[in-house]
């Protein structure tokens, strides 16, 4: 019998990855990016030259069916195997990522009518223009006693479906009437693959307060936020929604055409890039938590029971492994940290000085920084460049770097950059933990935990806990793929559970980064006066950040 394979698509915000993918072993048989053409979409509308106002951040559907039409087809030549031993794709996506789209279930910004309509184009993960959308969900859910707001951790984000839908219809109410839905990119990309719209229990539990046992927030509840948005749910978000690991259908002929695939093949429903990837590091049981690092960071936890945790992006059942509670947490800002330093900060002779060696910047610093012992460059800093995500979940709150000399280095700031993005997952860690919520062990993927060894080290140390690292550079797309194998089920060549790919496919490596007593104690004196400014800052007593941007906003 010949071996068989799934295909896992991993959409991040710049690219999309194809990743092939032997079923026996998990082996990644082959890989492709496809950077997207259009990139993100933050200044002005492709073609239109149309500004945008601050905190937009939008991206052309198109470019993820560029991703299919290029990556699925190189993965498929690069490996040189017979398309019909392929018995399944999956996909995973950077989340909330939504747009509006008509009766056909094309994309409004594919129509020329609204092409030079913001509001009709895709509105990325990281888009926090709905700001004051979100402010008044929280606040009438608050005066209200909505049951939902504490599985958020009291806060829903202005990155989610309900304050981008609400935006939609405060600043563009034609574009809203004109959507037949709003769906998140993940379950459009699916349609597109099966001709189905079907709706994802990860995204509608994390990102659109939709609840297993209770479905969405009444309709009363819409209707306090505006009349109009009463129907809401019924109409523009209506849907089936289903579990991770389901066939959302079988793979159209045209969609087979366009990436060599056949016809028919399971098509998994769709899932989130971090979520993806917590079975593709092995996790299917409690008291792990799985850090999907890069740009920003995902934390993921599995539980048994439904806690409140402060600061959660939620808490969803069957929202990462059917049959356990997925917990999510997150920072949104760490790679993004770094490489604003490097891009945005840095001394040119630290670039020249690494030309010269022919390394790049990146490892230069991560080398000169690690001569350094903790709490040797006397500098602290708060990682929130773009906003705190977890526990404060507020974009208003900006970034701070305190302790510095005539005589502080680059390489030192670059750690003490390091060092505040492990004391923010530390906070969440502590959350978890206060709660009644155990976190035994941190997972590591992504690509940072595959750069940077210091990082990785650092968080070791400041959390007091060891730390695994996938054995896959492409994490997400490995899970996005055990999914499919699960979609295709076991008759077909795949599995018929997550936790049975799981103990085949999974991977993460043989070496660990392991507390160091010595830096541990130093890192608990730090992470206190951490924990002293992120409250000062960030809870109200001193709101200078929020003066300084509103002194800002008004300046221009």
């Amino acid at each position: 019998m010949s071996k068989k394979y799934t295909i896992g698509v991993d959409y991040g915000t710049q690219s999309g990855r194809a990743v092939l993918v032997d079923l026996s072993d998990g082996r990644e048989v082959a890989d492709h990016v496809t950077p997207y053409p259009h990139h993100v979409i933050d200044e002005y509308l492709p073609g239109s030259g149309i500004k945008l106002e601050h905190d937009w951040a939008l991206q052309h559907p198109d470019d993820y069916l560029e991703v299919l039409r290029k990556s699925v087809p190189a993965v498929l030549a690069e490996s040189g195997i017979d398309p019909a031993d392929v018995i399944g794709v999956g996909i995973d996506f950077t989340a909330c990522t939504m747009l509006p789209i008509d009766e056909k279930g094309e994309p409004l910004c594919f129509d020329p009518a609204y092409a030079e309509r913001p509001h009709s184009w895709v509105k990325l993960w990281k888009h926090h223009a709905a700001q004051p959308e979100a402010d008044k969900i929280n606040e009438i859910a608050a005066a209200r006693g909505e049951d939902f707001l504490p599985r958020y951790g009291g806060k829903i984000s202005s990155e989610w479906m309900i304050a981008k839908v609400w935006q939609i219809l405060d600043e563009a109410p034609d574009i809203y009437e004109r959507a037949d839905m709003f769906l998140e990119a993940t379950d459009w990309v699916i349609s597109q693959m099966t001709g189905k719209i079907v709706r994802n229990s990860c995204t509608a539990g994390y990102k659109a307060i939709w609840h297993k046992q209770k479905g969405y927030p009444d309709k009363a509840y819409f209707k306090a936020l505006d009349p109009r948005l009463e129907d809401l749910t019924d109409t523009k978000l209506r849907g089936e929604v289903i579990p991770l690991g389901t066939s959302a259908g079988g793979l159209t002929p045209e969609m087979a055409e366009l990436t060599g695939l056949r016809p028919g093949i399971a098509v998994a429903v769709g899932n989130v890039d971090a979520h993806a990837a917590v079975p593709a590091v092995g996790v299917v049981t409690p008291g792990k938590l799985v850090m999907a690092m890069g740009t920003s960071i995902c934390h993921m936890l599995l539980g048994t029971e439904e806690k409140q945790v402060e600061g959660m992006c939620g808490v969803v059942e069957d929202g990462i492994i059917p049959g356990l509670y997925g917990y999510e947490a997150g920072q949104s800002a760490v790679g993004d940290i770094f490489e604003w330093y490097v891009e945005e900060a840095l001394p040119a002779y630290v670039k020249e000085a690494a030309a010269q060696e022919g390394i790049g910047v990146h490892p230069w610093l991560e080398r000169e920084a690690a001569k350094y012992k903790p709490g040797q460059t006397g500098l602290l800093a708060l990682d929130w460049w773009n906003g705190n995500r977890s526990v404060l979940v507020d974009t208003d709150l900006t970034g701070l770097i305190l302790g510095m000399t005539l005589l502080t280095k680059p390489q030192e700031i670059y750690r003490a950059l390091l060092e505040a993005t492990a004391f923010g997952t530390r906070k969440i860690v502590d959350a978890f933990h206060s709660n009644g919520v155990a976190v035994d062990a941190l997972y590591a993927c992504g690509g940072l935990p595959q750069k940077n060894r210091l990082l990785m080290q650092i968080y070791a140390d400041v959390t007091n806990r060891e730390i695994f690292v996938a054995d896959s550079k492409q994490t997400p797309a490995l899970g996005a793929a055990m999914f499919a194998a699960v979609a295709a089920g076991a008759e077909a060549g795949g599995y018929d559970t997550i936790i049975d790919a799981a103990s085949q496919m999974a991977r993460v490596k043989e070496e660990t980064f392991k507390p160091i007593p010595a830096n541990v104690e130093v890192y608990e004196r730090l992470y206190q006066e951490y924990s002293k400014l992120h409250d000062y800052f960030g809870r109200g007593e001193n709101d200078v950040m929020k003066r300084l941007k509103a002194i800002k906003k008004s300046a221009e």
